[in-house]
C-alpha cells in the first residue's frame, strides 16, 4: 500500500497528477459505464441484480478490495428468482483514519416507449453515453469507481479507508438495498464517516438532501349491482372521483401556495406537490373480453405527497383524512379506507458538514466555479443513511442531468463524469486528510 502523505494532494503537482490520471482513463471509464448499462438491472422486478454487483466486485477485488455480497433477504420483491444482491468493497491504507463511501444504485426503471436507441446497448455519440441507467445512476457509480482507482494508483492513499457499494432497490424505496445494509450497520460509526453518492445533480452541485414523502392508498367502497340498474347499487368510481374533484379543487391549490427555504430543484418542486400514482375501479383488465355490466363496489387510488421540511408530517396525513371524513359526512354512501404505502421525512445535511464543504471546495477546483447547494425534489438512499445509520455526513453529487432521469434516451455526457471524477478524488483527499 502507498505511504505518501495524504496532505501532500493538497499541493498543486500532486493534484494536476491526480487529474491526469484520471483524464488519462477516460476510455476506461466510458468502457465500465457501457458495461454497466449493458446488464439490465430493471427494477421492478429486480432483472440481473448479481451479474450487476459481480461485475463491480470482480473489479474491485482485482485491485485490492475486500468484496462482500449482502443479499437483503425478506425484504419486498426478495426471492431465489430475484435476489436483492448488493455489493460492497473496503480497502484500508496503512494507518487507521476516517473511511469515505461511496454508494450507488444499479437499479433502473423500466425503459418505456420512446426510445430512439437501443436502451441497453451503451451506445457512445456525440460525447455522450447512451442508455437506461446512464445518467441514473450507473454513470456516476462508474465515475466513483475510477476515482478511488486513480487515487489508489497515484501513492496519496496513506491513511483511512475507501468503500465502494453498489446497492438495489432504489427506485422503489431502497429497503433492499441501503435501507437493509444500513440496518446491519453498514452506513454507521466507526465503520464510515462520509458517504457521498453519485445520483445526477448535475456536475456542479451539492445535493444536501431531499423533500419528505408519503405515499398512500385510498380505496372507496360500494355495492355491486347490475349495470343497467346503478341506482340499485353504490359506484366506488364515483365516490373516488368526489375525491379527485376535492384534490383538484382544493388540496392542490394550497398546496401551491406553501413554499419552502429548502433550495429544492427544480424551481417547480420549491412547493408541496401531489402526484396521483395509479388509480384503479372495477373490472380487472387482465383479459381479451369485454367486461361484464357490474356496478364497481371498489376503487383505488395510489398517492404520492411530496412535502417541505417546514410541514408537519402528521398535518400532511391529516389534509387526506380531513377531505375523506367530510366527504363521508355529506356524501350518501360515501365509505374508504386509507393505507399508508411508504413515508420518509425530510432530509437536509448541515451546510457547514465535512462533506459538503469538501464536495463543495472540489467543484470550485475542478470547474472554476462556485458550487451550488440543492436539494433533491424526490427521495433517495441518502434517507436511509441519515434515518437508519444515524450518519449525518452524507450527500448526493455526480455527474447527469436531473431532467434527463427515467426519460427516454436518457444519457450522460463523457465530460462530466471525467469532471465529476476529479471532484470526487479531490473531495475523498480532502476527507482522509481530516479537511472539508
Amino acid at each position: 500500500m502507498p505511504t505518501a502523505n495524504p496532505t501532500d494532494a493538497r499541493a498543486p503537482q500532486a493534484r494536476d497528477a491526480l487529474f491526469t490520471r484520471i483524464e488519462e482513463r477516460r476510455d476506461d471509464l466510458v468502457a465500465l459505464t457501457q458495461a454497466l448499462i449493458q446488464i439490465p438491472t430493471i427494477n421492478p422486478p429486480g432483472d440481473a441484480y448479481t451479474d450487476c454487483a459481480e461485475l463491480i466486485g470482480r473489479r474491485l477485488a482485482a485491485r485490492g478490495f475486500g468484496v462482500e455480497y449482502v443479499r437483503g433477504v425478506g425484504s419486498a420483491g426478495d426471492s431465489d428468482r430475484y435476489p436483492r444482491t448488493n455489493v460492497i468493497a473496503r480497502i484500508e491504507a496503512a494507518r487507521p483514519g476516517a473511511c469515505v463511501h461511496f454508494n450507488g444504485h444499479i437499479d433502473v426503471v423500466p425503459p418505456g416507449q420512446g426510445w430512439t436507441v437501443d436502451p441497453f446497448a451503451g451506445l457512445v455519440r456525440d460525447g455522450r453515453v447512451y442508455g437506461r441507467g446512464a445518467c441514473d445512476m450507473k454513470g456516476g457509480i462508474a465515475a466513483s469507481i475510477i476515482a478511488v482507482e486513480a487515487l489508489l494508483e497515484s501513492g496519496l492513499f496513506a491513511a483511512g479507508a475507501l468503500e465502494i457499494s453498489g446497492t438495489v432497490d432504489e427506485e422503489s424505496g431502497g429497503f433492499g438495498g441501503v435501507g437493509h445494509l444500513a440496518r446491519l450497520g453498514y452506513f454507521s460509526k466507526p465503520r464510515v464517516d462520509h458517504v457521498i453518492i453519485p445520483e445526477p445533480l448535475n456536475v456542479d452541485r451539492v445535493c444536501v438532501g431531499h423533500r419528505g414523502v408519503w405515499w398512500a392508498e385510498i380505496e372507496t367502497k360500494g355495492r355491486v349491482a347490475h349495470g343497467s340498474m346503478p341506482f340499485l347499487g353504490n359506484c366506488a368510481v364515483r365516490h373516488m372521483g368526489a375525491v379527485l374533484h376535492r384534490i383538484e379543487e382544493e388540496l392542490i391549490p394550497r398546496l401551491a401556495r406553501q413554499r419552502t427555504e429548502m433550495p429544492v430543484v427544480p424551481e417547480g418542486a420549491r412547493q408541496s406537490t401531489i402526484n396521483i400514482n395509479a388509480i384503479h375501479g372495477g373490472q380487472r383488465e387482465d383479459h381479451d373480453g369485454l367486461p361484464s355490466p357490474m356496478v364497481p363496489d371498489r376503487c383505488r387510488m395510489v398517492i404520492d405527497r411530496r412535502y417541505l421540511i417546514e410541514e408537519d408530517p402528521e398535518a400532511v396525513r391529516g389534509e387526506i383524512v380531513a377531505i375523506l371524513e367530510d366527504l363521508r359526512r355529506c356524501r350518501s354512501g360515501f365509505d374508504y379506507e386509507l393505507r399508508e404505502v411508504l413515508a420518509f421525512l425530510p432530509t437536509m445535511t448541515d451546510a457547514n458538514a465535512p462533506v459538503v464543504r469538501a464536495v463543495a471546495a472540489a467543484i470550485e477546483t475542478v470547474l472554476a466555479r462556485p458550487a451550488q447547494r440543492v436539494v433533491s425534489p424526490g427521495t433517495y438512499d441518502q434517507k436511509h443513511i441519515v434515518r437508519t445509520g444515524l450518519l449525518k455526513d452524507c450527500i448526493a453529487y455526480g455527474p447527469g442531468i436531473l431532467d434527463l432521469a427515467h426519460q427516454p434516451d436518457e444519457y450522460v455526457e463523457i465530460d462530466a463524469m471525467v469532471q465529476s471524477a476529479k471532484v470526487m478524488a479531490l473531495a475523498t483527499l480532502d476527507l482522509l486528510a481530516g479537511g472539508g
